[in-house]
């Protein structure tokens, strides 16, 4: 049996360990985890320099980009929203077991819709080791276990900042070890892919190709997205200084991130269409007018750009150019606002605000494991509502099915939710 088996099964029993923990012994974990970090963060900045130094000439060979070196860094805001992040988690309603149905199927028979973890996630990401306390965080709060895989450019903060964890952890009672496991190898992907039998759901965090390769492996359900291809229109009756000061934000504020603009759509009609291109020059934005592809992520300060002629015009290129990520109208017009929000097919669609609010922590789930842009389960941010799925819970008195097939008794189907 190979090394990740063992860590899958561990996996596995210790997912149904966390199920029946009390919401209590979960946020004292959570608490402990920030105050852990918090206490150490002068060895993960170590670890994290250690990483940076050995990326530098892999960045100048050309085989780490420049977007994926800078997601690799920790700073002192990365830090601090690290350990807010958990703290917040700590602080939201337990999303295991609500009832989000009740019904009364006959006297004496209840049906209830409850809340329950997924159970064991495998999480792949590439270069960002914040993402370990995030996922960590919500597995904590969901009841699920996890088996994290990150990228070889940060190993060695990947291993102190999940020291750090599991020291944290260890020291709550009655918190199941194994909880969260991490691995590191490339086989160990491969052997993640195929382990159907104790692992529920695949989540990438990173490019096109790592995302693709994954779907294409595997038979546990995937949760994410390929691409971060986001839109800005800018409709006739828009205000110059609010277009350029979302659009501004939306490409440079952190131009690798996946809710980064990436193509800006403007209507032929918006008479400040000239100096709005010049302002976003001035904040050394590159425009591109003819791009080779309207569906490529530059990731960086590059904004293609296009003049349309009316509304349903930009619908059709988002619809048929995006990702599914996160779309943006500037206008005054509200009608065509809402007229852009129902029909642009996003998981995200957005009225006169940055592209760059698409994000767990802002939405106010605390983190997030990524975002989704399938159609099924989850969508856009995924908090803890997204680690979780349902059950269904039927409490009688004996009743059995003959007697409703044959008359003996009806069902009456009330609502008591």
């Amino acid at each position: 049996m190979s090394d990740f088996i063992e860590i899958a099964k561990k996996a596995k029993t210790a997912s149904l360990s966390i199920t029946s923990l009390s919401e209590d012994v979960k946020n004292k974990a959570l608490l402990a985890m920030a105050v852990g970090i918090e206490n150490a963060k002068e060895e993960i900045f170590e670890a994290n320099k250690i990483d940076l130094e050995l990326a530098k000439p892999l960045v100048e060979n050309g085989e780490l980009s420049k977007s994926t070196f800078n997601r690799l860094k920790l700073d002192d805001n990365k830090m601090r929203d690290m350990i807010a992040g958990i703290r917040e988690i700590a602080q939201l309603p337990d999303p295991i077991n609500k009832k989000l149905l009740v019904r009364e199927l006959d006297e004496d028979l209840t049906l209830y819709k409850v809340s329950c973890p997924i159970g064991v996630l495998g999480i792949i990401f590439e270069a960002r080791p914040d993402v370990i306390s995030q996922i960590s965080s919500l597995a904590i709060k969901s009841s699920n276990a996890v088996i994290l895989k990150g990228g070889k450019e940060t190993t060695n903060t990947n291993k102190k900042i999940l020291e750090v964890i599991n020291s944290a952890l260890a020291k709550v009672d009655e918190f199941p070890a194994n909880v969260i496991q991490q691995v590191f190898s490339r086989d160990d992907v491969a052997e993640m892919l195929k382990c159907d039998g104790y692992i529920n759901l695949i989540i990438p965090r990173g490019g096109n190709s790592l995302v693709k390769f994954i779907k294409e492996n595997t038979k546990i359900p995937v949760l994410g997205h390929a691409d971060g291809i986001c839109h800005i229109f800018v409709d006739e009756s828009a205000d110059l200084i609010t277009a350029e000061k979302i659009i501004v934000d939306a490409k440079t504020q952190y131009p690798s991130a996946c809710n980064s603009v990436e193509t800006l759509l403007i209507h032929e009609n918006f008479a400040k269409k000239d100096e709005l291109l010049a302002a976003l020059q001035l904040e050394e934005i590159k425009l591109i007018d003819n791009p080779e592809s309207w569906a490529h992520e530059y990731g960086d300060k590059i904004l293609a750009f296009k003049t349309v002629k009316n509304l349903d015009e930009a619908i059709a290129h988002i619809n048929k150019y995006g990702s599914g990520h996160t779309d943006c109208i500037v206008t005054k017009s509200v009608e065509n606002a809402e007229d852009f929000m129902n029909r642009v097919d996003s998981a995200g669609v957005y009225f006169n605000v940055s592209t760059r609010f698409a994000d767990g922590f802002r939405y106010g789930f605390g983190a997030e494991v990524g975002i989704s842009t399938n159609k099924t389960h989850a969508r856009g941010p995924v908090g803890l509502e997204g680690l979780t799925i349902y059950k269904y819970k039927l409490i009688g008195k004996g009743q059995v099915v003959s007697d409703y097939v044959e008359g003996r008794k009806h069902f009456h189907h009330k609502d008591l939710t």
